[in-house]
């Protein structure tokens, strides 16, 4: 009471008692350290938080987030008299006074700066204050399914507290603004609790899945569809071979020109990267059964080593054919001289051989595209299945990620 009265003489004997007046006499007062409360704990109210997601970084696994803050405390060392000051709010530099500070749990990295250089200040000592918190947050968001990708992260909000003493959150509403930037969007916001003193901001986010299937996906359907409809040039001459030699390097270097925009790998892996694994060696497969084909369809061999070959398909002949052949051949043999007969038996002998190679390569080209066509409807019958499969587990799987684990 002493205290008080000595206060308030001193504010009736003051000749200056306007608003800056008010405000000089409280920043003399020095009051740069926390209010000391008998309980060593002072309490913030956080009334309202406008979250905004600017980016998510999928490559490193970080979720980039501007939380604007509205906050309040009591300290009754910057109250006055109104009887003297006939004012009910000043307004005093942020630098001059005691101001609590924020920071995000699980932040790599989290910057708070003052929204102003001022606060304002009641006469009953409650001091309001403005105050934007930059943090790139380590977020493992679950990227199985990517494109398709959804998933939840927190961004725990505290305050600095040990043993009891510091300051206490007082968490009140969260509002979104700004729900769209890049290849992510912000579904829903939500004020969420651990534990009394364990507050985070559950943030729901997708992926919009155009671009990325459009960029990603897309191009190796297109190029399997295309694969698949290269099977329709012929096996002689080599186009076939050349062209699918040509979607492998094609795949290849698309690969390598996106290694660096897929996402990188987290406790959920993408399951994206195993699905361009599997494309390309499904062109590689194509393509060696396509060179394979080709040797056959010439002479029906294959050659393992330099001194084994394999059994051709023209090695049967039909019997009947052989006959007539050899009938044929006999007649005019035995009209005719020694001398002619040995050269007539030589051109004999060449047509003969001629015809069979003919036929030998018509049964080698019959047999090989009669493989051709086998391997065909499997390979189209596989690619259709893995597509729909791989689509299927894209859009329904769920992986399941610890994203408190920084509590732990």
């Amino acid at each position: 009471m002493l205290t008080f009265l000595t206060i308030g003489g001193g504010y009736g004997n003051s000749n200056c008692t306007t608003r800056r007046c008010l405000a000089e006499t409280l920043i003399n007062r020095n009051y740069s350290s926390q209010p000391q409360n008998e309980d060593c704990t002072q309490i913030i109210k956080v009334p309202f938080i406008e979250y905004q997601t600017l980016s998510v970084d999928t490559k490193n696994l970080r979720l980039i987030v501007r939380l604007q803050a509205r906050i309040e405390w009591k300290d009754l060392e910057l109250k006055w008299d109104k009887s003297v000051y006939q004012y009910d709010t000043v307004v005093l530099p942020v630098n001059k006074i005691w101001t609590p500070e924020l920071h995000v749990t699980n932040g790599i990295l989290t910057t708070m700066k003052h929204n102003s250089h001022d606060l304002l200040v009641y006469s009953n000592g409650t001091v309001k204050h403005m105050v934007i918190i930059n943090a790139e947050v380590n977020c493992e968001v679950n990227l199985f399914n990517y494109p398709f990708a959804a998933d939840e992260c927190p961004v725990a909000i505290q305050a600095w507290s040990i043993d009891g003493c510091g300051t206490e959150l007082v968490l009140g509403t969260v509002k979104m603004v700004d729900s769209t930037h890049g290849d992510w969007q912000t579904d829903d916001v939500k004020l969420q609790k651990k534990r009394d003193d364990r507050n985070y901001i559950m943030v729901s986010l997708s992926i919009k899945y155009l671009n990325p299937f459009l960029t990603l996906m897309l191009p190796s359907i297109l190029l399997i569809l295309t694969d698949v409809v290269s099977f329709a040039l012929p096996l002689g001459g080599g186009e076939r071979n050349s062209f699918k030699v040509t979607l492998v390097l094609s795949f290849t270097m698309f690969l390598i020109i996106l290694n660096d925009k897929l996402p990188g790998d987290s406790d959920c892996s993408p399951i994206i990267r195993p699905h361009f694994c599997i494309c390309l060696a499904l062109l590689v497969l194509s393509m060696l059964v396509s060179l394979v084909l080709t040797r056959v369809a010439k002479d029906g061999g294959l050659i393992f080593c330099c001194m084994s070959k394999g059994p051709t398909c023209g090695s049967t002949e039909n019997k009947e054919e052989k006959e007539d052949e050899e009938a044929k051949a006999d007649v005019p043999v035995t009209q005719l001289d020694a001398s002619d007969s040995q050269i007539l038996r030589k051109v004999v002998y060449f047509l003969e051989s001629l015809d069979a190679k003919e036929l030998k390569i018509e049964k080698c080209q019959e047999f090989a595209n009669t493989v051709d066509k086998i391997f065909f409807w499997c390979y189209f019958t596989f690619c259709i299945i893995y597509f729909c499969v791989m689509t299927g587990v894209m859009l329904k799987y769920q992986c399941d990620v610890d994203h408190f684990d920084f509590w732990y």
